[in-house]
């Protein structure tokens, strides 16, 4: 029996902690195959997609900034990927039909959101227009908030995300230090704090005492933002958990098997990160 072969495509995609997480359970459920990394120019996207349609590659990953771009390679997009626009996960299905589908909507709902009572009355912010923005936004109308707002720093992208999501209210960047004062829940959805990268130019000084912060950045595990939410006792998430759930629907979408996420994969991880 041949290797079965998985990647997640993206730039950069040297952070990404995919390969541990899916060759973890690769190897506990006995599954001959093998997960890498690919870094990869736009202009590749439809050789990757090929390979699929090929069988030489049986599953992929996309993370920023791919998420959209993959879409016109597609043959069909499915479930949250329809309703967002946005994909993560591809493969190939018994028809040989070439498959989009989005597991980052189940990834934050099921590490975080389903933790939050009372949604109806909460307001919510989302710090960014990119790849995953779609899923944040979808993931919290699921969670029956139903006063969201986008800002991000190109306005365009936001006005963008508002034709697909019309309830949105889009904020300027340049007032992002005043209006976060006025949300329960904030969500950082771009890439600023990422190890070895930029972050917010200013700390949250104008919050609400029950602030809920959630970032979908794992790597680091504390970003400069977290790091002085949480010494003003502000509850904040990191990335980690949602990372974990994204990955295991997706494990299910290619080997139809739901892996089990234990206490060993979860240090293995954590190591990786320190």
């Amino acid at each position: 029996m041949n290797k079965k072969l998985f990647a997640i495509i993206g730039s950069p995609v040297a952070h990404s902690l995919s390969p541990v997480l899916h060759n973890y359970w690769f190897k506990k459920y006995d599954i001959k195959a093998e997960y890498s990394l690919l870094d990869i120019k736009e202009k590749d996207i439809e050789i990757v997609i090929k390979k699929i349609r090929d069988k030489e590659l049986n599953g992929i990953n996309i993370t920023l900034p791919y998420k959209q771009k993959v879409i016109p390679f597609v043959d069909q997009l499915i479930n949250d990927a329809k309703s967002t626009n946005s994909v993560n996960t591809i493969f190939l299905d018994e028809a040989n039909t070439v498959v989009g589908d989005n597991t980052d909507v189940f990834g934050l709902q099921a590490a975080y959101l389903k933790e939050i009572s009372n949604t109806e009355n909460k307001k919510a912010l989302v710090i960014g227009a990119g790849g995953v923005s779609p899923s944040v936004i979808y993931s919290l109308q699921k969670s029956k908030i139903k006063d969201i707002a986008v800002i991000n720093r190109t306005h365009e992208k936001s006005i963008f995300l508002k034709k697909r999501f019309n309830f949105l209210n889009v904020l300027n960047w340049t007032s992002l230090k005043e209006e976060v004062s006025k949300f329960d829940i904030i969500i950082n959805a771009t890439s600023l704090g990422l190890k070895n990268g930029n972050d917010f130019e200013f700390n949250f000084n104008n919050i609400k005492d029950n602030l809920i912060y959630i970032d979908t950045i794992y790597n680091p595990l504390e970003t400069k933002t977290i790091k002085f939410l949480k010494e003003n006792k502000i509850k904040t998430f990191n990335g980690l958990e949602m990372f974990i759930y994204q990955g295991q629907k997706s494990f299910y979408l290619w080997n139809k098997i739901n892996p089990e996420i234990d206490q060993k994969l979860v240090e293995l991880l954590l190591n990786k990160l320190k």
